[in-house]
């Protein structure tokens, strides 16, 4: 498949989606894989925790991996590696901050031994005899982001890892333009680019910018401040911490993610906290309300995130009171919405003053809009063009970008998960598929809960249960007792004793039934049971509930 002398592109995720990227590059029999990130679940993923990439192909061809290379710290890139490392070893490269964030989720997971190897922006490593790799700096929402040059024998590869180009970035650390168009001078082969913000037109705003709003906020505040925004978005934090100092506020952290985040990133040397600023939660009633800033998580509204329990008055250490500024410093992912609006709501419900990103600049993305992805599109030049990380719409929509800018139509590739994209100095094709999709983790099930589980899962929570217990003489055909019947999520019995008595009635004449056509198999005596009673029970109320008949012998 990979052979004479072919590089292949291989995205196992991150393609048709937003979440759980990873992508596998192959040369005769070595492969390096850049990033293992998870995705968080939808609405029809009942009960699931973490969504990750199936990396199958990975596992089958474990002894040819040289490598996998991390750009950068967020869970949709990191999250998938404690279950990828219980199943390859291989060692893991990444900027200081990536390994630290890294370290603990392994921790966490009782990874052992882990092989973790720090790089730096402007460094090289050699994986095996074809790869070898340099790395440049990008700016992102989250600091120690580093694209990637994978210099093959057939041409150089250019990962742009998740990037904007922020000209005044919080940190001073600006993207690496020179190394870029130095890349784009020598040629490129392939360009592989984030298409998050494909959609939006002109320039994503600087962080500083969002510093500004704070800066306003914190100026005009009579009580309490509380954001919340992404604990992984360091730049956020440093900024709410810096106003914090200026107009002498203390900061509390609250939320276990927020406060793992910002001890690593204090440790690495990524956050910088004045002396005497940062105080325990419960040292919060020291203090005067205008004296206090609250840094959360429950930027996304999630049930059991810090400002959630705030807000429906169930945290232990925080009340919303009247007074109160809750600043939520985030955009809501897709599907998240009504769990912000209602998150809102009952903050407004409380007596908050609520500033949120819809109404003002409190949150600005940390991925390339329009005008730089054509920026980096120009800087690059590159022979063929591959759009990464985002929707289907997003990489059709970046595909169109890239044609525009003079790429011939036939050299840009949108790819699907599991898709094998194989490449020479001449030409680009698709060349066949490997195993894709996803793993759902649910507590500490690893891919055991598939399809079958979910419909089920879906059905209960739409119509509930019904369970009929019968215990039977088989000797005799005679049924000894019940039918006993359970309702849950049904209809409550002591309200519904007529449709009971009506159901248990079928149930006794099923069972006459079969004894009289001495039908003596369980299963044929349940589908009975079940067909009847489905029947009548969608006649009665159209809803189909689960229904489990459980048959005692004795």
């Amino acid at each position: 498949m990979a052979e004479n002398n072919k590089l292949s592109l291989i995205p196992l995720g991150g393609l048709g989606e937003i979440g759980k990227n990873m992508m596998a590059i192959r040369f005769n029999k070595e492969i390096i894989v850049i990033d293992a990130g998870l995705m968080f679940p939808d609405d029809e993923l009942l009960g699931i925790d973490i969504v990750i990439p199936d990396f199958a192909y990975l596992v089958e061809n474990k002894e040819m991996i040289k490598g996998i290379i991390l750009t950068h710290g967020h869970e949709d890139h990191i999250g998938a590696l404690p279950y990828v490392l219980k199943e390859i070893k291989a060692p893991v490269y990444g900027t200081k901050l990536t390994l630290g964030l890294v370290q603990e989720k392994l921790k966490e997971n009782n990874v052992a031994n882990p092989k973790l190897i720090p790089i730096r922006p402007k460094s090289k490593i050699k994986l095996g005899g074809c790869f070898q790799v340099e790395f440049f700096k990008v700016s992102h929402s989250i600091p120690d982001v580093v694209g990637l040059a994978i210099h093959t024998p057939v041409g150089t590869i250019l990962h742009t890892a998740d990037f904007k180009f922020d000209q005044t970035p919080v940190d001073g650390e600006v993207t690496d333009f020179a190394s870029i168009a130095e890349y784009g001078k020598k040629g490129v082969l392939v360009l592989l680019s984030d298409s998050t913000n494909v959609e939006r037109a002109g320039y994503t705003l600087s962080e500083r910018a969002v510093g500004e709003t704070f800066d306003e906020i914190f100026r005009n505040a009579d009580g309490r401040i509380i954001i919340a925004t992404f604990a992984s978005n360091i730049h956020r934090i440093q900024q709410v911490i810096n106003a914090a100092y200026k107009y002498n506020r203390k900061v509390a952290i609250v939320g276990r993610s927020m406060v793992n985040v910002a001890s690593i990133a204090q440790e690495t040397g990524y956050l910088t906290i004045p002396e005497n600023t940062l105080i325990n939660i419960e040292e919060i009633f020291s203090y005067p309300s205008e004296r206090i800033t609250i840094l959360t998580t429950g930027s996304q509204g999630e049930p059991m995130s810090a400002l959630t329990r705030m807000a429906m008055s169930d945290h232990r250490k925080v009340k919303i009171v009247p007074g109160d500024t809750v600043v939520i410093s985030a955009t809501p992912i897709p599907g998240n919405e009504k769990l912000v609006a209602r998150t809102i709501n009952q903050l407004f419900y409380l007596g908050a003053e609520v500033i949120h990103e819809s109404v003002s600049g409190i949150h600005v993305s940390g991925h390339a809009s329009q005008e730089e992805l054509k920026l980096m599109l120009n800087l690059v030049r590159p022979k063929f063009f591959v759009p990464v990380h985002g929707e289907y719409r997003h990489l059709v929509k970046h595909a169109k970008l890239a044609a525009q800018m003079g790429l011939p139509k036939e050299n840009i590739f949108v790819a699907e998960n599991g898709q094998i994209l194989e490449f020479n100095a001449q030409k680009g094709s698709v060349g066949g598929r490997v195993t894709s999709g996803r793993i759902l983790i649910d507590g500490l099930g690893v891919g055991d809960v598939g399809n079958i589980v979910l419909r089920d899962r879906k059905q209960l929570s739409q119509d509930g249960i019904f369970i009929v217990v019968v215990t039977i003489d088989k000797e005799a055909n005679l049924v000894i007792a019940g039918p006993d019947i359970i309702s849950r999520g049904f209809v409550y019995v002591r309200e519904s004793e007529e449709l009971m008595e009506d159901a248990r009635e079928k149930v006794k004449v099923v069972l006459d039934l079969c004894f009289e056509k001495k039908i003596t198999d369980w299963s044929s005596i349940k589908a009975q049971i079940r067909d009847a009673l489905g029947k009548y029970l969608y006649e009665k109320t159209k809803r189909r509930p689960m229904i489990m008949p459980i048959i005692m012998e004795v």
